[in-house]
């Protein structure tokens, strides 16, 4: 979308002195803290540990939709910024919408648009879905995290105006070139428009990439990229089929930079968490903390983080916006590091005279594990975990907290091995032992040491209890 890219970044400039320039500067502000409030409430509930099966079961199942949603608005919030919302009439006329003879033309041109974009997207989150495994091999590389980091804070910065990401002016130049007037233009266009648009598109989808590649799933990836690719897409479809007028751009087009900047400074201390993780010691997953991690988020946010920009003022506003985007990032990334954790089990008081349950515990040397199990004559239980494994996060918060599985597994000798460095010979050496190919890899054992089963997937409560039943 780059036919007019001169554009891109000369966005009108607001007259500092007009009072109600000031005062309509801090809706795009609150507009952003409602969403981002919004979203903490869609998420509560899972933070605040609601415990019953058929909710987890139901989360589980309405999992794809809240990521397509979530991916929607991600698209839709992609458009507003400065290097697509400036083109999208220009782009209209290229593709033949403004010169059609009627509503129907014009609607199946703004549609065949629409297809290429979701063509493209799609295509390339289902291929990281499939090759997500080799990608989960290189995240046990703690100088691959590093380097996403680096990249994450790399766009984060281009987002904040430190300087301007783009493609070359000869690639630029041979991708306008593509497409044209009729359908089949119409769909080239779109699936080149989102190569052209990468500078905005970018981050948004770097992101989406990256999650997709470790949850290895074809299903969500189609279902997230078209999600995505039509969020890009309607204000297209509505300017092309019903030539709706758009607001003007303006000031609000550098908050939508500003909001993803902050989100990518979020993934980038994500991904260093894995190599570092000291930067999230202080992460609880407990509704209290949450709480107060998300308050400083809105503080962060209506000091300025969003809808201020680095010229609206002198050293006042520019310490506002900084100190706006640092508590911002501080909340945001503790909130999601804690929703990592498993949640904190209530330990019940024990009745006079009742003995109190034994319930799972872990220990963390493998060969104090399985010394322990052998003397004490008791089944042994490995899990081998790491920091970039999606589907060992997801059985520590769901199965291992259940409280059914705390309690049947509590007369096991319970380990867990952190197996987030691969570059480690002492952990290299116990995956060699247990004869672990990838992760998850958890196995049981009965008293004898003799393997009864083993699990190289995510597996829920119902059946984890199911497998323990009988080792003893």
């Amino acid at each position: 979308m780059p036919y007019l890219r001169s554009h891109q970044t000369h966005l009108p400039r607001p007259t500092g002195s007009c009072p109600a320039g000031r005062a309509t500067a801090g809706r795009p502000a609150l507009l952003l803290l409602t969403a981002a409030l919004a979203a903490l409430a869609l998420v509560w509930p899972a933070a605040a540990g609601a415990q019953e099966k058929d909710l987890f079961t139901r989360g589980l199942e309405a999992g794809p939709l809240f990521a397509g949603g979530a991916a929607l608005v991600g698209g839709l919030l992609t458009c507003l910024t400065p290097c697509v919302y400036p083109m999208i009439a220009i782009t209209v006329s290229i593709f033949g919408a403004r010169e059609a003879k009627s509503r129907r033309e014009a609607m199946l041109l703004s549609t065949s648009f629409v297809l290429g974009i979701v063509v493209l997207f799609t295509t390339m989150l289902v291929i990281a879905a499939l090759t997500g495994s080799v990608f989960g091999a290189a995240l046990a590389n703690k100088y691959v995290n590093g380097f996403i980091a680096l990249v994450f804070v790399a766009v984060s910065a281009s987002m904040l105006g430190a300087f301007e990401m783009t493609l070359p002016d000869s690639v630029m130049q041979r991708l306008s070139s593509v497409g044209g007037i009729g359908y089949g233009g119409a769909f080239l266009l779109g699936l080149v428009s989102g190569l052209v648009a990468a500078p905005c598109t970018g981050p948004v989808l770097t992101t989406i990439i990256i999650w997709i590649a470790k949850e290895q799933s074809v299903l969500l990836g189609a279902i997230v990229g078209a999600m995505f690719s039509l969020g890009l897409g309607i204000p297209f479809w509505l300017v092309g089929t019903f030539a709706v007028a758009l607001p003007k751009g303006g000031k609000w087009m550098l908050g939508v930079k500003s909001f993803f900047a902050i989100v990518m400074l979020i993934v980038a201390l994500y991904f260093l968490k894995t190599s570092f993780p000291i930067i999230a010691v202080f992460a609880q997953n407990t509704p209290k903390f949450m709480g107060i991690m998300a308050a400083v988020l809105a503080v962060g946010l209506l000091l300025g983080a969003v809808h201020l920009s680095w010229d609206d003022g002198g050293t006042v506003v520019k310490i506002r916006k900084g100190l706006g985007i640092t508590m911002s990032v501080a909340g945001g990334f503790l909130i999601w590091a804690s929703m990592d954790l498993p949640r904190e089990a209530p330990v019940a008081a024990a009745e006079p005279g009742v003995a109190q349950k034994q319930l799972l515990t872990w220990l963390h040397e493998e060969q104090a594990a399985v010394s322990k199990a052998s003397t004490e004559k008791r089944p042994l239980l490995v899990d081998f975990t790491a920091d970039w494994c999606g589907a060992c996060k997801k059985m520590a918060k769901e199965t291992f907290a259940d409280p059914r599985v705390m309690e049947k597994a509590g007369h096991f000798v319970a380990v867990k091995i952190d197996a987030t460095d691969d570059e480690d010979p002492q952990v290299d050496a116990v995956k060699g032992k247990y004869k672990v190919v990838g992760l998850p890899t958890v196995v049981l054992y009965d008293s004898t040491g003799a393997e009864r089963k083993r699990f190289n997937d995510f597996v829920g409560p119902e059946a984890f209890l199911a497998a323990l039943e009988g080792i003893n």
